[in-house]
């Protein structure tokens, strides 16, 4: 971490009010809901260090704090979180217990999130402190509370400006290879899965009620955690599939936008992401999903697509690093495409030589059946073989009409919801 040669003076400014501050509030003894004390200094902090900062106070909707106490956003877009911790309690998360370390476990999914209880000051990046020198970064502001603004000094200023500099400067770097895509967005998908649950046993919550409407029209008997599981699979895959949809968009991917990108093809896909983002249902998962949303915006599909098709397979990655007690479950299993490829040969030569369907997949009176499709690689295969042969004795353009006769004639099911998004 390399410090600045000078300090501005805006933020040296705002540094000792935030100390002054500080003082006057703690040094006769802990008020109550210290954590709410610290809210609007460290706000006005941190818009010191950089324009068009924006931050948002949170109010906490569980026993754990459902969302971190401070979201930011620099120029309109999601940059990351505040947690405030009492003064005294420190930021280093490895020494939490109880309440507060289980409320780690949860936050630790976040890219982005900046822990203080005023006079500790560290930054995590989904689990990990940033370090430099191979050690973690954490500013100490010994004496805050007794001395105020007396207690800081320039080597101090600087390191924490820089910190926060680096908090601020934030943008997702996102992998271009399938499986590693994968096991960044398992554990946002989780953390959008347990803020779903804890709204749901919410009584009277919007969430609560649209799970009663999804148990009474499509999953009777669905339970919380199932619907919770379920709704963060379903949002996560509709949005990664709009981003597919859309390769060259650009900026933040909201729901209402993401939606409109399936509607001509996944139209059930886009009507469900609809139902799932309604803006009472929306706000009680806030952080969860503005994280997630921003993380998937930055995809680059074209990079992705290098790999051959990176989707068929992408479920697997994505499901053991998600939950991979749910994956084992459930029989979702890595099937390498040459051995797909082998099977679907020898069935399709058994079609041509002992039923006379020369034309395999794409025949008339041949009826495919996958009882539990995955991400439907075997019905693709399938279907890509039949019509290499249509196209090799009718020409191009035969292929689009045998091409429907395939949809027409294959019937695949699935019972997880994130392989059929």
């Amino acid at each position: 971490m390399t410090l600045p040669a000078n300090i501005p003076a805006d933020f040296r400014t705002a540094a000792f009010a935030f100390a002054d501050s500080l003082r006057a509030t703690f040094a006769s003894g802990m008020p109550a809901q210290p954590e709410d004390q610290l809210k609007a200094p460290v706000s006005a902090l941190l818009k010191s260090v950089a324009d068009n900062v924006l931050t948002k106070t949170e109010a906490q909707v569980d026993e754990l704090g459902g969302r971190p106490d401070i979201g930011v956003e620099v120029r309109n877009a999601l940059c990351g979180f505040v947690e405030l911790k009492a003064p005294g309690l420190g930021a280093q998360t490895r020494r939490f217990r109880g309440r507060d370390k289980a409320q780690w476990e949860k936050f630790s999914a976040l890219p982005n999130i900046l822990y203080t209880d005023a006079c500790e000051w560290a930054l995590y990046r989904t689990g990990e402190q940033t370090e430099q020198d191979e050690r973690p970064i954490l500013i100490r502001l010994d004496g805050l509370i007794e001395r105020g603004a007396a207690a800081l000094d320039d080597d101090t200023l600087a390191a924490l400006h820089t910190l926060v500099l680096d908090f601020l400067s934030w943008k997702p770097i996102v992998p271009n290879e399938p499986r590693k895509l994968a096991e960044m967005l398992a554990p946002l998908c989780r953390l959008l899965r347990a803020d779903v649950f804890a709204a749901v046993e919410r009584e009277g919550s919007a969430l609560a009620h649209l799970c009663s409407e999804i148990r009474q029209y499509l999953f009777p008997h669905t339970d919380h955690k199932e619907f919770a599981d379920i709704y963060a699979q379903t949002l996560t895959y509709a949005l990664l599939l709009a981003r597919l949809e859309n390769a060259d968009g650009t900026g933040d991917l909201h729901a209402e936008d993401a939606a409109k990108r399936l509607d001509s093809g996944h139209g059930l896909l886009a009507q469900t992401l609809r139902i799932l983002t309604q803006p009472d249902a929306r706000a009680e998962i806030e952080t969860a999903v503005s994280v997630l949303t921003r993380v998937i915006a930055a995809v680059e599909p074209h990079k992705l697509a290098k790999h051959g098709d990176p989707w068929i397979y992408f479920y697997e990655h994505f499901l053991a690093a998600y939950d991979n007690k749910l994956r084992l479950s459930y029989g979702v299993v890595y099937t390498p495409q040459e051995v797909i490829g082998c099977q679907v040969a020898l069935v399709s030569e058994l079609l041509a030589d002992r039923f006379g369907k020369h034309l395999t997949f794409a025949d008339e009176g041949v009826v495919s059946l996958d009882s539990s499709t995955g991400t439907a690689a075997y019905p693709i295969a399938a279907i890509e073989s039949a019509l290499r042969r249509v196209e090799a004795r009718f020409g191009k353009g035969a292929v689009a009409e045998h091409a429907t006769r395939c949809a027409q004639n294959v019937y695949a099911f699935e019972i997880l919801v994130g392989a059929y998004a």
